[in-house]
């Protein structure tokens, strides 16, 4: 009876013995642990850009209201209604009978005083004629001249020509119609129609104060407008406002945008990217590798033993995915991206490595903000 229970006790030892070395080794993380199975991943190098999202108003390069700078009757409109048109060519023709018989009076009166002046001014040399007469007959020759000039002009003001190239909007008037100068509300002459320059058009953003000191002129932007939801365009700004405006905090920002295939109109909504900041070079990891600790972020960074540190790292801009690491990481070193929950500090990592193009952006990452840069 001794016997047995003494090979009873001997045996309890040794399996309880077991159980606590085998516990031991299933408590993860310690050296000589079993190692936490996890994704791990390189911190990379890609371009990125810090961009801006805002608002914007399009307008046309140019735009003008034609009108008619003269009283007369419509005889032909040469133009179609929303036709491309070259700077010069003929749009309206008035009647032009009237302003023709006006310049031949004027034309016969510049004759008649001319003679009139040639011959008075050679008494005056002969001293035939006083001072005055010469001046009255000198003074009627130019009043004349520039009577005929003004007959002149008036007579071409018949033909309404295009200022520009671009493209013809809406008519307003119809042959044999009358119009004037003073036709319209408040006096002023109405709208015959419009001419527009729709290539390129231009891009007027106001931009908040504190982001004026990262433009500047030939940045780059790109814009999306609820016409074509999945085409994004193109432009560059080159003109930035000289002042800010003390209602809104904002200064004028314009770009300017190819727009050969006329999809963009002007007075159209659009939102924008501006780009503030190019980086070639930048440090950039999944954003779920990252651990917000008090006021620091931390990552764990996995060494060559396979064994998990914790890194406290700056982050910058915040990316589709990912995050731009400003300080703390270098390129190539090893950060667990996912599986962090298990993962404890001086704990052994089983790295299961997973590209970081299947996670984010491959290309060039874009930081987009609205009013406020994205940086920690």
């Amino acid at each position: 009876m001794k016997y047995r229970l003494l090979i009873i006790g001997v045996v309890a030892g040794f399996a309880l013995g077991g159980c606590k070395k085998k516990g031991a080794e299933g408590a993860g993380g310690g050296a000589g642990g079993f190692a936490t199975p996890a994704i791990v991943v390189e911190a990379k190098r890609q371009s990125v850009s810090e961009t801006l999202s805002l608002v914007a108003t399009l307008a046309a390069n140019e735009m003008v209201e034609i009108k008619s700078e003269t009283d007369g009757t419509v005889e032909k409109i040469l133009f179609e209604e929303g036709a491309a048109v070259k700077a010069g060519d003929l749009l309206i023709q008035l009647d032009e009978s009237k302003f023709a018989a006006a310049v031949a009076e004027a034309e016969a009166n510049f004759k008649l005083s001319k003679l009139t002046f040639e011959r008075n001014q050679q008494l005056y040399r002969d001293k035939l004629i006083s001072q005055q007469e010469f001046d009255q007959a000198a003074a009627m020759f130019d009043a004349n001249r520039a009577s005929l000039d003004l007959k002149k002009r008036q007579w071409e003001d018949t033909r309404i020509h295009a200022p520009f190239n671009g493209v013809v909007g809406a008519r307003n008037v119809s042959p044999g119609q009358v119009i004037s100068r003073a036709m319209g509300m408040g006096g002023t002459a109405s709208t015959l129609t419009w001419l527009v320059d729709l290539d390129p058009v231009k891009v007027e953003i106001p931009v908040p104060e504190r982001f004026l000191g990262q433009l500047k002129v030939g940045q780059t932007l790109e814009l999306t407008v609820a016409a074509f939801p999945g085409e994004k365009f193109k432009g560059e700004v080159y003109f930035i406002g000289p002042q800010v405006d003390a209602a809104t905090r904002t200064a004028l920002v314009k770009a300017k945008i190819a727009n050969a295939s006329r999809k963009l109109k002007p007075g159209m909504f659009a939102n924008l990217d501006l780009t503030l900041k190019l980086k070639e070079q930048a440090i950039v990891i999944p954003e779920s590798a990252t651990i917000a600790s008090g006021d620091r972020t931390i990552v764990y960074v996995v060494g060559a033993d396979d064994t998990a540190q914790i890194r406290t790292v700056k982050l910058g801009v915040r990316l589709a995915g990912n995050v731009e690491v400003i300080d703390g990481l270098k390129e190539g070193e090893r950060i667990v991206a996912e599986g962090i929950q298990k993962v404890r500090p001086g704990g052994k990592v089983k790295a299961a490595e997973a590209g970081m193009g299947e996670r984010g952006s491959g290309g060039m990452g874009t930081a987009a903000t609205n009013g406020t840069a994205q940086a920690q």
